[in-house]
């Protein structure tokens, strides 16, 4: 991570632990632990210190951590509700990242399709996800949550011989009361790459 990124998720960071313990504990949610607060996060582990996020028990870094700092920073204490549904675009404010989502947060899975079936199991496992029984469309769906309150809804198209494999990537209805929704796009991203890292990483 660069010095100007570091600065930012350290300002996240000071932001997050300007409440107390407790309150951002509730908030995240999170268990307290030894001075840190510990929840899934992207598919693995994550601590969260007052100077530091680890994740996977790695220092988090990269832009992954950054997100977690930012999204400690401005979560409210909230239930999630899912229902209804929103596409990106009917988020607030989001015109000015359309293309860029479609493009990192969708079409990147498209070729992977087939092998995110195959192991669909596993990756909602890891996502502290479920499988979507009430999918409206597609050829399987599931819901994965990169962060605790962050819940994106995946419906994936096989391909046939009449039209390629798509995916499409949903919000909660009030994701927007959650994050930012820059913020959002870029959690959306960096789920789709630990998707094809996690994918990359298992036996052919």
């Amino acid at each position: 991570m660069s010095q100007n990124y570091l600065q930012i998720r350290n300002d996240y960071l000071q932001k997050a632990w300007a409440r107390s313990p407790g309150e951002l504990a509730v908030c995240l949610p999170a268990t307290e632990a030894a001075g840190s607060l510990q929840f899934r996060a992207f598919g693995e582990d994550c601590l969260l210190a007052p100077d530091t996020v680890t994740l996977g028990g790695k220092p988090a870094e990269g832009p992954e951590g950054l997100l977690i700092a930012l999204y400690a920073s401005v979560v409210p204490g909230v239930p999630v509700r899912l229902k209804p549904l929103k596409s990106f675009k009917e988020l607030p404010g989001t015109m000015p990242y359309q293309q860029a989502f479609s493009v990192n947060a969708e079409q990147i899975l498209v070729p992977q399709v087939a092998s995110i079936h195959l192991h669909q199991e596993s990756l909602v496992q890891a996502f502290s996800g479920q499988s979507n029984t009430d999918a409206p469309s597609g050829d399987f769906s599931f819901t994965l949550y990169p962060l605790p309150r962050v819940p994106l809804y995946y419906i994936f198209y096989l391909a046939d011989e009449e039209f390629p494999a798509a995916v499409t990537c949903l919000f909660a209805a009030n994701a927007a009361e959650i994050m930012p929704v820059d913020g959002l796009a870029d959690v959306a991203e960096y789920t789709a790459r630990k998707m094809l890292m996690d994918l990359a990483a298992r036996p052919r």
